[in-house]
């Protein structure tokens, strides 16, 4: 049996997951509206994803200095 551990369970640490999300879909040109966004594609996810994880790596690398 195995468990899900993906999940939040602090609520302001899902809403600034949220936003954060928001904004870096701003910034790689994905439109993503508020709720559900299973019509964008696999590419646009990605790219939403990846620029997360982008900015996440930015902000630990300048945490270290």
């Amino acid at each position: 049996m195995s468990s899900n551990n993906n999940q939040l369970n602090v609520p302001q640490a899902k809403e600034a997951m949220e936003r954060f999300k928001m904004e870096c879909a701003s910034e790689v040109g994905v439109n993503l509206k508020q709720g559900y966004n299973g019509d964008i594609s696999a590419r646009e996810a990605g790219s939403v994803g990846g620029q997360m994880v982008k900015k996440m790596i930015e902000a630990y690398e300048n945490g270290m200095k």
